[in-house]
């Protein structure tokens, strides 16, 4: 490969910070609560006690999770009364994990 031809598929590269925030993001996919978390609320909005008795975890293991999710932008929480109920951010969440099952299930 030529030097002009490796130079050409440098400059099409995202910046690094970009590449960092793509690692950053399928990092919150890696972890399997996490994972088990996002496929339940592909599945229905819930609350935090909702999600913790469906995967058997502690209310409190669960509501941090939530917090690392809502970082990323991954999932949100609305209001309801004194509890707020969980979704996803929005579709393109659906897409990831609609994406990566399917990888995976190839």
């Amino acid at each position: 490969m030529t030097e002009d031809a490796k130079q050409a598929i440098r400059n099409k590269l995202p910046d690094e910070d970009v590449i960092y925030s793509l690692a950053e993001l399928f990092k919150m996919f890696g972890d399997p609560t996490r994972a088990k978390i996002l496929e339940c609320l592909q599945i229905k909005d819930l609350y935090v006690g909702e999600i913790a008795e469906i995967l058997e975890m502690s209310i409190s293991a669960v509501s941090h999770q939530l917090r690392v999710l809502r970082s990323a932008k991954l999932v949100k929480g609305t209001k309801e009364g004194k509890e707020v109920k969980y979704s996803l951010d929005d579709d393109h969440v659906t897409k990831i994990l609609e994406y990566g099952l399917t990888h995976v299930n190839e």
